[in-house]
């Protein structure tokens, strides 16, 4: 019975190995980072509804030289009805390296719909207790040819077999009553 729990553990650890969730805790792969907070943090609230509602500032580092375009996706899985998109960018150029607060779109940068209906960042305002925020950043050896109107789900569709590189950044938000 001792044989089999370590051979299950062995296994656990080989199929963690080969995940490809496991790309940010390779020191060689790609980051995203935001000097506003760090991981696991509570967003201040100038990024909130109950502040200015701006995006924070991201920072990307290490994205892959064969790149051809970066898209970012932040949602909430914490949303009453279900995971809730907060903000979906596709075609970033690969060679930007970060994103700034109060971000405005360059024309070469689509922005899909987010879960609201509209395009941009729909800040974080939770009905209720901690929600968790996760800004998710994708190397791509494309670029994407999507229609604005299209959502996460056709947008996550197409990037399928595209993806290079992945990290995420997780930021929280608890509004005070």
């Amino acid at each position: 019975m001792k044989v089999i729990g370590i051979l299950a553990g062995i296994i656990l650890l080989i199929g963690i190995g080969c995940s490809p969730q496991t790309n940010n805790f390779n020191k060689n792969s790609m980051r995203i980072t935001s000097p506003n907070f760090n991981e696991n943090d509570y967003l201040t609230v100038a990024f909130t509804c109950d502040g200015e509602g701006i995006n924070p500032q991201l920072n990307f580092e290490k994205v892959p030289e064969n790149a051809k375009s970066l898209v970012l996706i932040m949602d909430d899985p914490d949303a009453p009805m279900g995971t809730f998109v907060h903000w979906t960018m596709w075609n970033i150029n690969p060679k930007v390296e970060k994103i700034p607060e109060r971000y405005t779109t360059p024309p070469e940068v689509e922005e899909g719909k987010n879960s609201a209906g509209n395009r941009g960042y729909v800040p974080p305002c939770p009905p209720s207790g901690t929600h968790r925020y996760y800004f998710k950043l994708y190397a791509l050896d494309t670029m994407l040819d999507l229609n604005r109107e299209s959502t996460v789900d056709k947008l996550k569709d197409v990037m399928k077999g595209h993806i290079l590189d992945q990290a995420e950044l997780m930021g929280k938000y608890q509004r005070s009553n």
